[in-house]
């Protein structure tokens, strides 16, 4: 017998051989190839695999992937039929698996055969639970479940795009806040999408939204940057496919779904015009196409949607009466592709829908009955992988597993959907194209670099702000006391200068020196000094609007005229305009929240 024959003479579903073990509260892989009853399955002592450990894959024989055409590198493995765990690199033909999951007969009640139910003590189960919670769901459903899947499984599902110096080296931070940047592309892949997007695309970042989690974990911010955004795409290095780099020169004033896919831009390079734009540093993408709509939302079971009218798209093909439904497949790609059926039939309105659709996502998969279906979260995290493509940084499943337990913190109630503020494109005559609009883009910028939530959290949140704080807080030093060198870090041209004319002829900081630019650009303007430099510290950020995160007070005190080290970045405006973002949202800009459904209109 061949390897192929013996592995489907032995199939079975890995997600029905995972057992909650109720001394340690965590889930195990227990493989039986006998073909036994299940009593014997169950109690046979077999290899018990903790879900921490390196990935076990069932003997069905070879299993296919290939490299993506759309800049992602498949890594695709075999395991021979004779169990040596022997891995090879298998190139050839892509094969997506269905969304229904490996191969595995279910009872009427959605257990598989052949498993024979244990039950944990509640608490035990809810610890084995927890860190498996929904986040951002849509294209993040892959994170949501990965402390149970992905962590053992689907390192093979993910396609990887290097993209060097774009984001983050590490998964996250501990410090720090995490930016990833959902990217949606116009790509067409898979059956039954000819009708969208552009025909033989290279694929443009169509839909986008960069998702904020906050330095405590409390809330989060989902920022949709519309598609037809006329921005400057700045110059960006993409990897060429022999290893080697190449720079490709920026281009004003045009869309911002051309940061992608034109003139062999990466993703990596629309992470680099996200940065232009909001000032943010993104540490990590994540991608999917028109195909991975329809099979996540299969996957999770289907998404509930609510329409104030009867929907009769014959562009999208969506036709829903008013009312609630629950959508997947074709219908959920409609729903989430169709401009001409709500508000002013514009991008903007499309984009409230998504975020609705999103938001439902969220609450599925953070229902009871996605959490405790070991069936379910295994089909949806093998589509999901499969869906995905990433960036380096994230491209394994122990990596993702990682960032989804740390995103999985945030309660669905404190994330918060938002979209950047724009105005009809004034140069156009029958304007098809939007522009920032400063008086409200700026202030929701600065406060989601400033961390500050969109929504009221717990008290955890004010306290990291006041702990911040308490550094501006304390006796100041005189104007003529202030010693500070000044870097431009920032994009304001000639910015160094401009902040030590202003400081030294309208708040009399004579001993400021330029020092002109910074070794690299940064995001936020920080301000460095000795703990007995403490007094000047407080001088120049009151001086200037700097809020207490900017302050970074090292950890031995100053010798002689050692100066304070002010780096300007992204968020300088200009010499004299205060650093620190607004309080709250400006007026004008509509929110949406996760935790609450609403009827698309």
């Amino acid at each position: 017998m061949d390897a192929q024959s013996r592995g489907r003479a032995n199939e079975f579903d890995p997600a029905d051989q995972w057992v909650l073990n109720p001394q340690t509260g965590d889930y195990e892989l227990r493989l039986n190839n006998s073909g036994g009853d299940s009593a014997g399955a169950s109690q046979a002592p077999g290899p018990r695999i903790p879900r921490r450990r390196e990935p076990v894959r069932d003997d069905d024989g070879e299993r296919e992937n290939t490299n993506r055409d759309d800049g992602g590198e498949r890594r695709s493995q075999v395991r021979d039929g004779r169990g040596s765990g022997r891995r090879d690199e298998v190139p050839g033909q892509r094969g997506r698996r269905s969304a229904n999951g490996p191969r595995g007969q279910e009872s009427s009640d959605g257990e598989t055969a052949g498993r024979r139910s244990r039950k944990a003590p509640k608490a035990r189960r809810k610890k084995a639970l927890l860190w498996t919670g929904g986040t951002m769901a849509f294209v993040l459903v892959g994170l949501s479940v990965g402390g149970y899947a992905l962590y053992q499984h689907f390192n093979g599902n993910l396609s990887t795009v290097d993209i060097g110096s774009a984001g983050n080296k590490n998964v996250f931070d501990n410090n720090a806040p995490v930016n990833i940047l959902i990217i949606g592309t116009d790509k067409r892949t898979g059956k039954g999408n000819e009708g969208y997007g552009d025909k033989g695309s290279v694929g443009h970042a169509d839909t986008n939204i960069l998702f904020h989690v906050s330095k405590d974990r409390t809330n989060a911010t989902a920022l949709s940057i519309p598609r037809d955004l006329i921005t400057d795409i700045p110059d960006c290095t993409a990897k060429q496919p022999d290893g080697s780099e190449k720079v490709i020169p920026g281009t004003p004033n045009v869309r911002f779904n051309e940061s992608l896919g034109q003139e062999g831009r990466n993703a990596g390079c629309t992470m680099e015009t996200v940065k232009e734009i909001t000032g943010m540093q993104v540490d990590h993408f994540m991608m999917v196409d028109f195909n991975a709509v329809k099979e996540l939302s299969t996957a999770v079971g289907g998404v509930e949607v609510c329409l104030a009218k009867p929907v009769k798209d014959p562009d999208s093909h969506l036709d829903l009466s008013a009312g609630e439904h629950k959508i997947q497949g074709e219908d959920a790609l409609a729903f989430v592709r169709t401009r001409h059926s709500f508000g002013n039939h514009g991008d903007l309105d499309r984009i409230k829908v998504q975020q609705q659709f999103i938001a439902s996502m969220i609450r599925q998969m953070q229902s009871d009955s996605t959490l405790t279906s070991p069936t379910k979260l295994y089909k949806l995290a093998d589509a999901a992988t499969n869906a995905l493509t990433v960036d380096t940084g994230i491209g394994t499943g122990t990596k993702l597993a990682s960032l989804a337990q740390e995103l999985s913190k945030v309660n669905t109630k404190n994330i918060t959907f938002v979209t950047v503020p724009v105005l009809d494109n004034p140069a156009e005559k029958t304007p098809v194209t939007v522009v920032l609009n400063p008086p409200k883009a700026d202030p929701l910028f600065a406060m989601m670099r400033e961390d500050t939530s969109l929504t009221e959290v717990k008290a955890q949140e004010k306290a990291a702000k006041s702990k911040q704080n308490a550094a501006l807080k304390g006796p100041k030093a005189a104007a003529a006391d202030v010693r500070v060198d000044v870097y431009n870090g920032g994009k304001v041209g000639g910015g160094a200068q401009k902040t030590v004319v202003w400081l030294q002829n309208n708040q009399g900081v004579l001993k400021s020196t330029n020092k002109a630019n910074a070794p690299a650009k940064i995001a936020k303007t920080t301000l460095e000094y000795a703990p007995n430099q403490a007094d000047q510290a407080r001088a120049l950020a009151a001086m200037m609007g700097l809020p207490g995160s900017a302050l970074k007070e090292g950890t031995t005190d100053a010798e002689g005229l050692q100066a304070m080290v002010l780096t300007l970045g992204a968020d300088f405006k200009g010499a004299g305009i205060p650093i620190t973002g607004p309080a709250k949202v400006p007026d004008g800009i509509q929110q949406a929240n996760a935790d609450k459904a609403e009827c698309a209109k």
